[in-house]
């Protein structure tokens, strides 16, 4: 009864979120991508970038929006699950950390990389404390990632919703 009434109260929730309906409005696949939107803008992590790699890339508003930023470059997007093409964008669907898509990442740009991106979470527990240490785990293998791949002086950008 009570898992429900949480249910129903989360997605009255996502229905009024403006958020939400703007996604749907501009076409995005999720609301994620007016975070990410939100910090190029503050900060200018896309400004002369020409080839990225977004991690845990599903649904895919964050490959959408470096699709529109990154003309004429190279996008990677990446997730264990399966996920609806994105035009201009290479799709791996598979585990970032194994060594095959390592090779598979890095055979396809043939040169290091200009950013990874990366708003990636594990699916939640329930527990909090361990969720947040499992998904602060995962931020550091993005971080170790990108530090193999990226050009010097290069960028990572990781969204984290337990703010580790």
């Amino acid at each position: 009864m009570k898992k429900n009434k949480i249910s129903k109260d989360w997605i009255n929730k996502r229905r009024r979120d403006i958020y939400v309906r703007q996604s749907k409005i501009e076409g995005y696949k999720s609301r994620a991508i007016y975070k990410l939107k939100e910090i190029d803008e503050k900060f200018k992590i896309l400004k002369e970038v020409k080839s990225a790699v977004d991690l845990g890339a599903a649904p895919g508003s964050w490959s959408q929006y470096l699709v529109k930023k990154i003309r004429n470059g190279k996008i990677v997007s990446i997730d264990l699950l399966k996920f609806e093409p994105i035009k201009n964008t290479h799709q791996i669907i598979g585990d970032f950390t194994d060594e095959k898509y390592k090779k598979d990442i890095k055979n396809y740009f043939k040169d290091e990389i200009d950013i990874v991106v990366s708003d990636m979470a594990v699916n939640t527990t329930g527990n909090k404390n361990l969720d947040a240490i499992v998904t602060g785990e995962l931020c550091l293998e993005a971080m170790k990632f990108a530090l193999e791949i990226l050009k010097k002086k290069r960028k990572i950008c990781i969204k984290n919703i337990y703010g580790i």
